[in-house]
């Protein structure tokens, strides 16, 4: 038997057809796709550079005790130095007639003090015999006792002299590095005048501002262990120091100003490569355990806030704050916000917004550190 059917009964059999078509067709057909990554858990280590002064250990200016011309300069800018060296030389000529003058009057004192001691004898003597009076006795010994008197106060006026020739004379303090001579051979000088600075070099101090977060952070990670966390330095040319330091104290108070507290590490300089007013960076190593790792290209930032889209179950995006704890090159560490089987959009934050809907291109963390690998 043969059917006949009618052009419209036709026409509308074939709509009938392509909706069924269109609606068997996969909804997801039309959704973009993008690549999404899950963070990476694991225990990593993080760097934290701070800019630092750098000290020498001992940095002293030398100045003059006494007034005068500086007549011979015994050392040149810049060299080495032994504790004890003869460095200077101030004209003596006045102290040294100063120094005959204390002497001659030392003499004349102790020659009245010996002439107050036969006088009170002789008064003694004489008492005995009551021939005078035990006035005159106690009068020869107030006498004795105001020449001797005389004596101490010539003594005294003698070492002064002394120590003031003496002063004519500079010697370096400690060993060390002779800074600039701003005075020549020739030079009147006051006394206290600036003649040079000495630094020992042998190790250096490099102090360096941490702000109360990472103080409390670092107090915390080291309260059962020793302070003396070692940290490397890096050099203003950006060149690692070859020698080790460590974290030997931290300052009393915060600067409230800044709101950072200052600490000091300790360097061995045996090559006296590093001088004092260098500058560089102290770097602190700290270990993360159990770190939550997301690329940097994953996140954007909204008003100082820094946020990442996450898929949910139904593979729309969802707005979500995070907090980075520390910021790496092309990774973040996250403090909260995030944990390991959230689904992270790894690119395109920019195309998107929250509620769309999108297809999930899975990627790992390696995926991405080789992509890192290969574009370096």
């Amino acid at each position: 038997m043969k059917l006949l059917f009618s052009k419209p009964l036709l026409l509308g059999f074939s709509i009938f057809l392509m909706a069924c078509s269109e609606e068997e067709a996969n909804p997801m057909d039309d959704v973009q796709s993008f690549k999404v990554v899950q963070p990476l858990v694991q225990d990593t280590t993080t760097v934290t550079d701070y800019v630092c002064d750098i000290h020498s250990i001992n940095n002293v200016e030398i100045r003059t005790r006494v007034k005068g011309f500086i007549e011979a300069i015994y050392v040149d800018e810049g060299k080495f130095v032994k504790k004890g060296q003869l460095l200077f030389r101030i004209s003596s000529h006045e102290y040294k007639e100063d120094l005959l003058k204390a002497k001659a009057v030392l003499k004349s004192a102790i020659a009245e003090s010996k002439s107050a001691e036969i006088d009170l004898k002789n008064a003694e003597i004489l008492a005995g015999k009551d021939i005078v009076s035990k006035t005159e006795v106690d009068m020869a010994k107030a006498k004795l006792e105001a020449a001797k008197a005389k004596v101490e106060e010539a003594q005294s006026s003698e070492l002064s002299a002394q120590l003031k020739l003496s002063y004519c004379e500079i010697l370096a303090p400690f060993d060390g590095f002779i800074d600039r001579i701003p005075n020549k051979i020739g030079s009147l000088l006051d006394e206290g005048a600036l003649v040079t600075t000495l630094s020992d070099n042998y190790e250096i101090f490099a102090y360096f501002n941490v702000s109360e977060k990472a103080y409390l952070e670092y107090m915390a990670s080291n309260i059962a262990e020793t302070k003396s966390e070692k940290v490397e330095l890096i050099l203003a040319n950006n060149m690692l120091f070859d020698h080790v330091g460590y974290i030997e104290t931290i300052d009393g108070q915060f600067d409230v100003a800044t709101g950072t507290i200052a600490f000091r590490a300790r360097f061995a300089n045996p090559d006296r490569l590093l001088k004092h007013g260098s500058s560089g960076k102290v770097r602190l190593t700290k270990k993360v355990k159990k770190a939550i790792i997301i690329p940097q290209k994953t996140t954007f930032e909204v008003q100082d806030k820094v946020y990442v889209y996450i898929v949910n179950e139904k593979n729309e995006l969802e707005l979500r704050n995070i907090t980075i704890a520390y910021r790496l090159p092309h990774i973040y560490i996250i403090e909260t916000g995030l944990v390991s089987t959230d689904k992270v959009l790894f690119e395109g934050v920019q195309l998107v917004k929250a509620g769309d809907k999108i297809k999930p291109e899975q990627m790992t963390m390696t995926d991405f550190f080789t992509e890192l690998s290969l574009q370096e």
